[in-house]
């Protein structure tokens, strides 16, 4: 009687030993087991979400009809060779978010009555995502900012709703993502990690012991906070296998941090440049860009021109003709910025032949529709990217506004996640969906 011999896998170790040299080759049809699942993982999604806390000249960033085939505005032309890459959108704010500046710290959260009395922030959008992806990268998150307040200011926030401080030096970021430490260096950071681990040990320890006899009020509390500190060993735990990883490689060079806040634009490209490269090295999949206007003094429009104010109080313009014509040269160069952005993205290529581009969301917005009168309704919103379908002008009621989480959802879901609600969502915006 015949017999058939099924063929097995042949591993890429017992290949190059065979050879007896140790070369790179690549994965050959051999190398696949018979009836194996040769299906190709998905590509990984990113989002990178960028608010400028003094938002933009509204009537030169929205376009005047709505549909596939609105006219760019005069704004939105600087993106013209991106058209059907990003989506605007008129008519979405955060319902019950007001109070001018207070806002900007829930851009990402739709925490609602920032100015009331013992206001506390939720969950911002980054780390809500990141909380339900699980640490897929070697960050789960970064947290950047522009000539910004740290003390005080951030777009990410804890479930907890505490700040976490932005980082604004780009060379500190570049060495965390690139520049490997030595043996000693990775076995205090390991033990710093082991330090912190016994630390929760023992506040674990001793709360379940008082939370005997607590009222049921307190013991949801303090189920809630024992949560967090398992979650926080959880990530102390990746954190420690991360630390024995090697880093990726990168051509670029440690960029130079620029102190001077007038040096507004180029410290914002060197940031843009740093999140594009932490995308391309796969260091995370999820940033946030706070621009901090309110901080920023008297800068630099071009290397020709500066303002004669500083930006928050030039953002109030009081309909002076001076203070618009420099504001509209500030809002233009941001949105060549973003379209500098777009063209690395577009020109970068990624798994599964796709731009870089394609698999990640850019948003671009502002807590404030009109910094002039702080105003918190009708933001200036910005999707591209992200494989979505693109293209079109969104226009919603104007006075009652969409809920912005609406569209933070389809966000979410285009991350992978099965999520259906966040902050103040009432539905998605997935008319944007393939």
């Amino acid at each position: 009687m015949k017999t058939f011999h099924i063929p097995t896998a042949i591993s890429r170790r017992r290949f190059l030993r065979g050879l007896g040299v140790a070369v790179g080759i690549p994965m050959l049809e051999c190398m696949t087991p018979v009836f194996g699942n040769t299906t190709q993982p998905k590509p990984p999604r990113r989002m990178l979400l960028i608010s400028n806390n003094l938002g933009v000249l509204p009537q030169h960033f929205f376009p005047k009809e709505k549909g596939e085939g609105y006219t760019l505005s005069p704004y939105l032309n600087e993106l013209a060779a991106f058209r059907g890459d990003f989506t605007v959108f008129s008519g979405l704010s955060h319902p019950a978010v007001t109070g001018g500046h207070s806002t900007e710290n829930c851009f990402l959260t739709a925490a609602r009555d920032p100015t009331g009395s013992g206001f506390r922030n939720s969950i911002s959008l980054d780390q809500f995502s990141a909380e339900k992806l699980g640490q897929q990268t070697r960050f789960p998150t970064l947290n950047l900012g522009v000539n910004i307040d740290k003390a005080n200011r951030s777009l990410s926030w804890t479930r907890d709703g505490v700040l976490l401080p932005a980082e604004d030096s780009p060379s500190a970021l570049f060495r965390k993502m690139f520049l490997q430490g030595d043996a000693n260096d990775i076995a205090r950071n390991l033990k710093r990690l082991q330090e912190r681990g016994s630390i929760l040990d023992v506040v674990r320890d001793d709360i379940c012991s008082f939370q005997r006899g607590l009222g049921s009020a307190d013991q949801s509390r303090l189920d809630q906070y024992l949560t967090s500190v398992r979650e926080l060993e959880q990530r102390l735990a990746v954190s420690g296998d991360w630390e024995q990883k090697p880093k990726p490689a990168t051509e670029a060079t440690e960029p130079n941090d620029i102190a001077d806040k007038s040096k507004f634009f180029p410290k914002i490209q060197l940031m843009l440049d740093m999140a594009r490269l932490a995308f391309e090295s796969d260091s995370t999949r999820i940033i946030t860009l706070m621009v901090d206007g309110f901080a920023t003094p008297v800068f630099e429009i071009t290397e020709q021109q500066r303002t004669r104010d500083g930006y928050h109080n030039l953002s109030h313009h009081g309909q002076s003709k001076d203070k618009l014509a420099e504001l509209e040269k500030v809002d233009f160069q941001q949105m060549r910025h973003l379209r500098e952005l777009l063209t690395a993205l577009a020109a970068t290529p990624s798994a599964g032949g796709e731009r870089l581009l394609d698999q990640t969301m850019v948003l671009y917005g502002s807590n404030l529709g009109d910094a002039n009168v702080h105003n918190c309704t009708n933001l200036p919103i910005l999707l591209a990217g992200g494989g979505l379908m693109h293209g079109q002008h969104f226009v919603f009621d104007n006075v009652q506004n969409k809920p912005l989480c609406n569209l933070f959802v389809t966000m979410l879901q285009n991350m992978g996640l099965e999520i259906d609600v966040f902050g103040s969502s009432t539905g998605t915006l997935n008319e944007i969906n393939r």
